[in-house]
């Protein structure tokens, strides 16, 4: 592997890290696109390595941050153990179906539901600049 290639990979992982921590995205919106722009893998290979280099990490830094800053009850930490359990369940699904679909076509959708999400932030956002 050569130098370029893995300053490219340590400038997505940090800004992916970077975006996880400040505002719990990273994945999708962040390592996708750059895998898919910056090295050129497919839709697929992209999602597949961004959720394999999730695996170890998931924001553990950022967790334990978050828990000594704010008032996380156990009642959370519960809630978030329920989720985890199925979203281990609803990542089986999704990459079975993702990998059954053209990967043109999951872009598309990867692309349309960052746009809806993107407006409707903005949308919902524009507020807070027209009341201060």
């Amino acid at each position: 592997m050569d130098t370029n290639t893995v300053l490219i990979l340590m400038g997505i992982g940090l800004m992916a890290g970077i975006a996880s921590g400040f505002i719990g995205i990273g994945g999708g919106i962040v390592i996708v696109p750059a895998l898919i722009y910056f090295l050129g893998l497919t839709q697929h290979q992209a999602q597949g390595m961004s959720l394999l280099l999730m695996l170890p990490p998931i924001g553990i830094l950022a967790v334990v941050n978050y828990y000594k800053a704010t008032d996380m009850t156990p009642k959370m930490i519960l809630y978030a153990g329920i989720m985890a359990a199925v979203f281990i369940v609803g990542g089986y699904i999704g990459s079975k179906l993702s990998l059954q679909l053209n990967a043109q076509l999951v872009k598309l959708i990867f692309g349309l539901l960052m746009f809806y999400v993107s407006i409707r932030m903005i949308v919902n956002g524009s507020s807070y600049f027209w009341e201060r």
